[in-house]
């Protein structure tokens, strides 16, 4: 064992599946690097075919410290990207950390402790979701709040406790190696899906609002809106091949959907009454954005129901919309190989 992990300190691979992030890879790669830990700790960057300055940027992070490495992945999968990097690293805890991802200070140390206190196998916390426009800030907004994300604690905060999931994951080794690590077919949705196996082998997912990550929503509406849709898509995939996965905070987005719709078609062929129900959610994320923008100024403000509809019922038709053609092969994850097997390191 190096001379800088022990027990109490066990050394620590970062994974970072990576594309386009030009924008927060640096910031994100510093915040790792300044963690205080007193353990041994590498950082693996899998870097996917980006179209703008990231791999440039992860070129001169890797020449600035000899922490930093980085590993091809040709398909821009994240899940393909989180097992390049899981083979590529080494180390007993793994920490997934996204491209646009900013760790607090003492994320790492706080996670090892958790883990160590817990016996969990997987161990999370908040996703503090922080805005740098206006636009940015509504959305921030918006999925940190109730209305907008439901009880999902990893949004919103609550009491530490088992969890079926976890913002990003720190992980014992054992746990990835013995899942096989993540199934590359789920293109999104590979955390819920992951979690789910841990749990059902017996594993604890573990959650904890001391362990926060600081994160940058997307930038446009269309942007927030492929997202959301493409998480209702796929989780509908974790719902098809995992019986028991779903609860009722990720059916009411679809439910919303159908009722707006099925009252706004009655409101135009039957009786203006039909418009109650799309009325209703109007008014409802209009009084919702109210205690969400608190301490913002106007310009996020007003953009705060434009942020929980898009949100809502993108995700809704996702859902709805899922073809059984994703993910036809799902089958148990492909077990990453060793690290010295990895090739590609540079």
């Amino acid at each position: 064992m190096n001379a800088k992990s022990d027990a109490r300190h066990p050394a620590v691979s970062v994974i970072m599946p990576v594309l386009n992030e030009e924008r927060h890879l640096r910031g994100a790669v510093r915040a790792i690097l300044a963690q205080e830990y007193a353990g041994e700790m590498e950082v693996v960057i899998a870097l996917g075919p980006s179209t703008d300055r990231t791999d440039e940027i992860a070129a001169e992070l890797v020449a600035g410290d000899p922490r930093v490495r980085t590993v091809p992945n040709p398909s821009g999968r994240t899940p393909a990207a989180l097992n390049a990097a899981i083979r590529a690293s080494r180390h007993p805890v793994v920490v997934r950390v996204d491209g646009h991802g900013m760790l607090s200070p003492d994320y790492i140390a706080t996670a090892v402790r958790l883990l160590e206190e817990t016996g969990a196998h997987n161990v999370g916390g908040v996703m503090r979701a922080e805005g740098e426009n206006d636009w940015e800030h509504a959305v921030a907004a918006a999925m940190t709040s109730r209305i907008g994300v439901g009880n999902a604690a990893f949004h919103t905060g609550g009491h530490a406790g088992p969890a079926e999931t976890v913002y990003l994951g720190v992980f014992r080794r054992e746990a990835l190696e013995r899942q096989g690590g993540y199934n590359e077919e789920f293109v999104r949705a590979q955390d819920w899906e992951l979690n789910f196996r841990i749990r059902e082998a017996g594993g604890l997912i573990w959650f904890s609002p001391e362990l926060r990550v600081s994160y940058r929503p997307r930038p446009s509406v269309r942007a927030l809106a492929r997202q959301y849709r493409d998480y209702g898509r796929w989780r509908h995939v974790v719902a098809r091949y995992h019986r028991g996965s779903v609860n009722l905070r990720y059916l009411a987005p679809p439910v919303a959907l159908c009722a707006i719709v099925a009252g706004a078609v009655v409101g135009i062929a039957v009786t203006p009454w039909g418009f109650v129900v799309p009325g209703g959610y109007l008014a409802a994320i209009l009084a919702g954005a109210v205690p969400a923008g608190r301490g913002l100024p106007p310009r996020a403000r007003i953009r705060i129901p434009v942020a929980l509809a898009t949100m809502h019922l993108s995700w809704g038709w996702g859902f709805l919309t899922s073809p059984r053609s994703l993910a036809r092969k799902v089958v148990a994850g492909r077990r990453p190989a060793p690290a010295s097997d990895a090739a590609g390191a540079s």
